[in-house]
């Protein structure tokens, strides 16, 4: 009997310029990260990220959230065309929608996202200047397992950047951008291996639940 493991799929979604697809593309094409690709959607057409999509040979699809009268048409179509692919896992990537539970229910437990700030500090926007207002020693970002609470669902790991006195929010916003591209494809790989799950509204680590997310500086 053969023992081979099937390697896991995941569907992207993006909606801008697709630097943490771009992470997950690397990490694949040097090995560090057995996964495949099957789709990259966007809501937006023009969006920089589908360039590095077709480079990778990876399909695109784009469903525009504006063709529909309102968000739970819109994610009942996204879930129409995301399960042509049967994906294993969903990887929110700066898609800048949010998202019913028309979609998280329909993928529950399998949808990742990352919000940069330190959940549970600041959901929402303007993470990077509400922690320079409030003169925080540490900014970062969050890979969490995506729920019907906005930025609210379980923590896997967070990453971790000192906040200097002469940051802007966009020079801030740089360095946490350089962390996620890091610790997002590790949360990836957990959830890949079997390692990382999802079960009864919390996360759990090699059958232990996590109290508190996995650490990265």
């Amino acid at each position: 009997m053969s023992n081979t493991r099937i390697r896991k799929s995941a569907a992207v979604l993006i909606s801008g310029s697709g630097t943490n697809l771009q992470s997950f593309i690397n990490k694949m094409q040097s090995g560090e990260l057995d996964l495949d690709i099957a789709v990259v959607l966007s809501n937006k057409p023009n969006a920089p990220g589908i360039e590095r999509a077709k480079k990778a040979r990876i399909p695109v699809e784009c469903v525009e959230h504006g063709d529909y009268a309102n968000r739970e048409l819109f994610d009942a179509a996204l879930n129409n065309t995301l399960d042509r692919y049967t994906p294993d896992l969903v990887i929110l990537a700066g898609f800048m929608r949010i998202l019913t539970p028309v979609f998280i229910e329909h993928f529950e437990g399998r949808v990742l996202n990352i919000h940069p700030s330190l959940l549970p500090k600041y959901p929402g926007l303007d993470t990077h200047r509400r922690a320079i207002d409030a003169d925080d020693e540490w900014a970062g970002s969050t890979v969490h397992f995506a729920t019907r609470e906005l930025d609210g669902g379980p923590r896997i790991i967070q990453g971790r950047v000192r906040v200097e006195t002469d940051d802007t929010p966009n020079i801030l916003a740089a360095r946490v951008l350089e962390v996620e591209h890091q610790i997002y494809p590790m949360a990836a790989a957990l959830y890949t291996t079997g390692r990382l799950k999802y079960r009864g509204g919390a996360a759990y680590l090699d059958g232990n639940k996590l109290k508190e997310p996995i650490q990265f500086s």
